[in-house]
């Protein structure tokens, strides 16, 4: 008895994709970012994967993800309050807030770091492009940070009670500039911590010491007027001013940004995109052999 073979139907053929490392510089970008954008639901699932590993996906874990940055808000608070001697509970809906974003940034970075140096056993077995990498580590940060908006909103009612406008919505410009600025930066580290294995190290302090000089423990119209000139113009090339200061003025002054906030906070984050970007991507066909 013979088998009798069936006819084949090319919607059914399996598709095969070749993805080799390039030789020198960078690769095509155009199927490169294809690619990415193809195996999305790799990094998704990446991204899923850590939050589990966390324990983030269970109650108390979630719950520690808003309890962790509120507790550094009352901290500041109570630091805050003694130093300028007067208490303003408004300004803790100011901390919660700029805490709440600065973290968003701050876990892009540390984790991004870490993301590709801590894939040996991946990237040794599967080709993929490595970008997707740390871009799962941001969509891990953004995740942790999602639980922490309604938290926010309920200290918004309780001591924001008069601020409530539609323009709260432009907020969200503020939210994808810092979301974009931190995929930038997560990959430039990534590849950096490859070279430099004490990046992850220092970068703890780093984003710490960058946090006190964003518009967190201070707004940025506490400051007009203070100062002028060098001092002042270094204070607003700091791309959290920027962001973080647009982002605030938006939820809890229902006022517009002055229009350079607006420019600013693009031009960080597009110019973080691509630096970042370019270096991870023409460096990534050495991370193979370094982690080896």
């Amino acid at each position: 008895m013979t088998a009798t073979s069936r006819p084949r139907h090319p919607e059914f053929e399996p598709v095969y994709h070749r993805y080799g490392p390039h030789r020198a510089g960078l690769p095509p970008l155009i199927p490169y970012f294809r690619e990415v954008w193809r195996r999305r639901a790799f990094a998704a699932e990446m991204s899923r994967a850590t939050m589990r590993g966390a324990n983030t996906s269970t109650f108390f874990g979630q719950a520690w993800l808003i309890l962790n940055p509120l507790l550094l808000a009352a901290v500041y608070y109570i630091l805050v309050t003694i130093i300028r001697r007067q208490s303003d509970p408004a300004f803790f809906a100011h901390l919660t807030l700029g805490i709440f974003a600065f973290q968003l940034v701050g876990h892009s970075i540390t984790s991004g770091a870490t993301s590709v140096t801590s894939s040996g056993k991946l990237l040794l077995n599967t080709p993929f492009p490595r970008l997707l990498i740390p871009l799962s580590a941001v969509r891990t940060a953004f995740f942790r940070f999602l639980p922490t908006v309604p938290v926010y909103f309920v200290f918004h009612a309780i001591f924001l009670t008069h601020v409530w406008s539609p323009k709260m919505l432009l907020s969200l410009y503020f939210l994808g500039t810092m979301i974009v600025f931190s995929m930038g930066l997560a990959a430039f580290f990534a590849a950096l911590q490859v070279y430099f294995r004490d990046t992850s190290s220092f970068l703890p302090f780093f984003v710490r010491i960058w946090m006190y000089l964003s518009p967190i423990l201070w707004a940025p119209e506490h400051i007009v007027g203070r100062f002028s000139g060098p001092i002042m113009t270094l204070i607003q090339l700091n791309p959290m001013y920027s962001m973080i200061g647009g982002y605030t003025e938006l939820l809890q002054n229902d006022a517009f940004p002055p229009t350079y906030m607006w420019i600013s906070a693009a031009v960080w984050a597009i110019a973080a995109v691509v630096i970042g970007f370019l270096y991870f991507i023409s460096r990534e066909r050495e991370f193979a052999v370094r982690l080896v």
